[in-house]
């Protein structure tokens, strides 16, 4: 990696560490942690890359981003940033960065961006300044987990395209919201958008009435696996014939499409049509450090409407970030905000947050877990907890061949149990060789018999 990069940060740790890494790397590094200092060199010439903060002492990143750019067209800007919201992601993208990650980030993910940029940058071509919106409290897309961050950033870079949009996720995650907030934060801004549903498809004029409300803007098809056979069809003939002042074209959904055209409920052109890009959005389990993030967000905006400040106490938040909120964002929100009326002191009690989960259905209390999980998720939460047991330090050697160890062991007991122990059933079952089998319950120390044993 060849160059100069001007790293902007106030916590002098992280400037620290960026300096080492992009010295290692072969760079010339300038830090500061002043907004003040940053502009003078971007003005003088210095650097081939930024990488800033934005909240700085003495200024913002984001809204100095216009500010670099006309100075240094074509200069890319790497923002770093603690405000972790779909915002933050929508404001860099607006104001030409040339990437934007989260913190706490990932210093290697980091440094492959900063070559990416230092290579690039002879290619990029400028972008006009953009005046870098102010945040919206109307849209409670927080998080900082990489599934969200990942996410908003895709959000970024498709916002203001005409492809349409396909927004995929369990009810409550905030499929409404993100397609929202593309629409009010594209080009299309001033421009009407509309929500339709199967009724607004009846009749000969339904489909041309939609598009003359819209004139231009978005339509949003709202939980379009639901419509009836003959809509899908009616939605199939308006997009043929769309006229030359298009809307954008945007569906959310909380059934699997592909499954359910699989299964001939879904008609394929639609799907093909409506999928341009696909966002998904991941359920609260898939994402439980996320929730304290959003409590805290909720308990804030609650309590500007009721003027008595409301904190959740330290085993009621353990609580609500393991508790598998099968309603997701919505449901959470809703809790927070009955708890912030109902509560009889400032601090939110664990009592109190039982009593108002326990009038819910579905209540299970198991961390970040759900019926719904996929394996690889919950392999990922488990990996990830136990590197973080090790705090700095890397695990043992070996690793491999122990994670394997733990899959394989209950992988093949429950073979067993439902094979009644039938070695020759149980390795068809998971199609391995017979001796293969043997030879693992004799290395796993495995006990057959008709029933698995409970520890």
């Amino acid at each position: 990696m060849d160059g100069t990069v001007l790293v902007a940060d106030d916590d002098r740790t992280i400037r620290t560490v960026l300096t080492q890494a992009l010295t290692r790397a072969g760079c010339k590094v300038h830090a500061t942690s002043s907004m003040v200092t940053l502009l003078r060199w971007v003005e003088e010439g210095k650097g081939d890359l930024v990488i800033s903060d934005v909240i700085m002492p003495d200024g913002n990143g984001l809204e100095a981003l216009p500010q670099i750019t006309a100075m240094r067209p074509g200069l890319p800007v790497i923002v770093i940033s603690a405000q972790n919201t779909i915002m933050t992601a929508i404001q860099a993208a607006e104001a030409a960065a040339y990437d934007y990650l989260p913190k706490p980030f990932d210093l290697p993910d980091l440094m492959k961006r900063a070559a990416r940029a230092l290579e690039q940058k002879r290619h990029l071509k400028p972008q006009a300044p953009a005046r870098p919106r102010e945040p919206s409290d109307d849209l409670p897309l927080v998080g900082r987990t990489p599934a969200m961050q990942a996410l908003y950033r895709l959000v970024a870079r498709v916002m203001n395209t005409d492809l349409p949009v396909l927004i995929t996720g369990e009810s409550g995650t905030g499929k409404s919201l993100i397609a929202r907030a593309i629409h009010d934060f594209s080009d299309r801004r001033t421009l009407p958008f509309i929500v339709a549903h199967g009724a607004d498809l009846q009749g000969a004029d339904g489909p041309s009435t939609l598009i003359a409300k819209a004139r231009g803007g978005s339509i949003l098809f709202d939980e379009v696996g639901d419509l009836e056979a003959e809509a899908q069809a009616r939605v199939v003939r308006m997009l043929d014939v769309l006229p030359e002042n298009t809307p954008r074209i945007m569906a959310t959904s909380q059934t699997d499409l592909a499954s359910e055209m699989e299964a001939g409920r879904f008609r394929n052109d639609l799907f093909y049509r409506l999928g341009g890009v696909t966002l998904s959005v991941p359920p609260l389990r898939e994402r439980i450090d996320d929730i304290p993030l959003l409590a805290s967000h909720f308990l804030a905006r609650t309590d500007r409407d009721l003027s008595q400040p409301r904190r959740l106490a330290a085993d009621a938040l353990e609580l609500v970030r393991t508790y598998s909120w099968p309603g997701n964002v919505r449901q959470l929100e809703n809790t927070l905000k009955r708890l912030s009326v109902t509560s009889q002191t400032d601090e939110i009690t664990k009592p109190e947050v039982e009593a108002a989960l326990g009038s819910m259905p579905a209540i299970e209390p198991v961390r970040g877990a759900g019926d719904g999980e996929k394996l690889s998720a919950s392999i990922t939460r488990h990996l990830k907890r136990y590197f973080d047991l090790h705090g700095g330090v890397l695990p043992p050697s070996g690793l491999y061949d122990r994670i394997l160890r733990e899959m394989e062991i209950p992988l093949i007991e429950i073979a067993l149990d439902a094979t009644s122990g039938n070695q020759a059933k149980c390795a068809d079952l998971l199609g391995i060789n017979r001796n293969t089998l043997r030879k693992k319950i004799t290395e796993l120390d495995i006990r057959v018999t008709r029933r698995r044993k409970l520890m």
